[in-house]
């Protein structure tokens, strides 16, 4: 697979720290979340089905939301790559991800229906970024007003730790 460096501190707003120091810096992030995807899978469906409905406070996400919160912010910011990786210096507007939570009505779905959207999502992701030009990769641009400025490859790291720091929460708090 196609080796991507590490975003330097500047390519990406501070708070993406939280997901990219949970990220070996070895250029292989789109591996990382080939292999995310199957390591995951494999941990949720070990878990009892009543554990993917718990809340562990009120108006926290269940698990089956967090998946899909994953899948969406997955989609939101692949779409962020290919626009900067095409030169759009547009701004792009944020998301509600709590309206997005709501309105997927994710518990109301099958697990092998999330993991079926997951795994299609995922491939979209690794194919976009195999196929970009380097020089693609470091180019950037913003959203919500210019303050979160990103590089292409800021994205696939923001994705890739963004997952692991969701996985990371149901480890600690659901379980």
């Amino acid at each position: 697979m196609k080796v991507i460096k590490k975003p330097l501190p500047n390519e990406f707003p501070a708070y993406s720290h939280i997901y990219m120091d949970l990220l070996e810096d070895d250029g292989k992030v789109l591996a990382h979340l080939k292999q995310n995807l199957v390591n995951i899978k494999h941990f949720i469906y070990s878990l009892p089905e009543e554990k993917l409905y718990y809340r562990y406070a009120e108006g926290k996400w269940t698990i089956k939301e967090i998946l899909v919160h994953i899948i969406d912010d997955e989609r939101i910011f692949a779409y962020r790559a290919l626009r900067y990786a095409r030169n759009d210096h547009t701004p792009l507007p944020g998301f509600e991800q709590d309206d997005y939570a709501y309105y997927s009505k994710a518990n109301e779905r099958s697990l092998e229906s999330i993991f079926k959207e997951y795994e299609a999502v995922r491939s979209a992701t690794i194919t976009l970024f195999e196929h970009l030009p380097e020089d693609a990769l470091m180019r950037g641009g913003v959203s919500t007003g210019n303050i979160n400025k990103r590089t292409v490859r800021a994205l696939a790291y923001h994705i890739a730790g963004h997952e692991l720091r969701h996985i990371n929460i149901i480890k600690e708090r659901y379980l």
